[in-house]
């Protein structure tokens, strides 16, 4: 704990304090979560003035006051670049805003969530099928490419949007208990047990508008880092009926995840649909397989998930925590070489997956 707590602060705080630059809602929305999270267990007033820094920076940069809703991406001086409405980015949104609201009362930002939650569930709700449209344009328009980047194909529904609606709804219910809120949190787990997740206990990644599956990898990252979230949702709503149905789904997850671990205790990235592998490292996966084994040894009772919780820790600490440069490397490539092509920050690169893991340990070891 001791170790994790430091490379929080040090090897990652410190790192992102000097970072003001727009770049991207996703990034943006992350550093406002990161340090206002941060500031909640270590009460350090600096990281609360980032934090107020980041959101105000947020609002008055990404919040679109015409249509509503969250631009994609941003110049230096606020003009959109990408004035896209990206689910994902919405759900990022709401959930660094009301980590915000939780440490400082800021009304502001609880209204602005609430007002992004209200724009979801009139703009992006599929009323006929459940879930949400992938992506639209400015004015709410259908949008012909609504893929979230360049690793994504172009499909109406994603596992990955939903995922983190689910998140940033749980949040913000945490702090704003609205009970249409309630229900669509609700409707966003169900349909993570019985949509999302696939026979074999792997997500299903990609969906057309009435929940086809579309090819897709296994992504073990996610299928362990969902393992966790869904419980950790699952108990905002304070309903152990939810909760005991619920957990058995987080289990197989879990289980399904970890058919990724390597014998250095690392996890490799994708199993694709020939059954060749992505062996490669990446920085948010190690994260999220520390946590979800984590929570697979407190919430299910299965001893051996500490050891690959350190097994897989051990691994960041030796070979993707930059000790000198700060922050962490993108991954680490099959031939264990770190990946210098991918930025330590950037639009995809942020505080969110390694400052949630060292939080999570600290949670989970008072």
């Amino acid at each position: 704990m001791k170790e994790t707590a430091e490379v929080l602060e040090h090897n990652i705080l410190d790192y992102w304090l000097d970072f003001s630059e727009p770049e991207g809602a996703i990034l943006g929305a992350r550093i406002v979560w990161t340090f206002s999270a941060a500031y909640a267990a270590l009460r350090k007033p600096g990281y609360l003035e980032k934090a107020r820094q980041a959101c105000d920076s947020f609002i008055s940069n990404y919040v679109d006051n015409d249509f509503g809703g969250v631009y994609w991406n941003v110049a230096a001086d606020g003009s959109p670049i990408d004035d896209k409405k990206q689910l994902y980015a919405q759900g990022f949104a709401i959930y660094g805003l009301s980590e915000f609201y939780k440490v400082s009362g800021d009304a502001r930002a609880l209204a602005t969530a609430a007002a992004l939650y209200q724009v979801v569930e009139e703009t992006f709700a599929d009323r006929e099928h459940g879930g949400y449209i992938e992506a639209l344009a400015r004015d709410f328009s259908p949008l012909e490419d609504m893929s979230l980047s360049a690793h994504d194909i172009n499909a109406d529904k994603t596992m990955n949007s939903h995922l983190h609606l689910m998140e940033a709804y749980a949040n913000l219910y945490r702090v704003w208990p609205e009970p249409s809120l309630g229900e669509a949190l609700r409707r966003l787990i169900e349909l993570c047990c019985t949509r999302i997740m696939g026979p074999d206990g792997h997500l299903q990644l990609y969906f057309s508008s009435d929940w086809k599956v579309l090819p897709g990898a296994v992504s073990y990252g996610h299928d362990i880092e969902t393992s966790w979230l869904l419980l950790e949702c699952a108990f905002a709503l304070h309903d152990l009926d939810l909760v005991s149905r619920v957990r058995p789904f987080a289990l197989v997850m879990g289980r399904a995840g970890n058919e990724g671990l390597m014998p250095d205790g690392s996890m490799r990235y994708e199993k694709f649909a020939d059954g060749s592998f992505d062996d490669s490292r990446q920085w948010w996966v190690q994260a999220e397989t520390v946590v979800g084994n984590l929570w697979l040894w407190k919430y299910h009772g299965d001893d051996s998930a500490v050891d690959r919780a350190l097994a897989c820790w051990e691994y960041i600490r030796d070979h993707l925590v930059d000790f000198e440069g700060g922050e962490w490397y993108w991954a680490i490539l099959p031939d264990g070489s770190p990946d210098l092509s991918q930025p330590k920050a950037g639009f995809w690169k942020c505080p969110y997956h390694n400052s949630r893991m060292c939080l999570e340990i600290m949670k989970l070891f008072v």
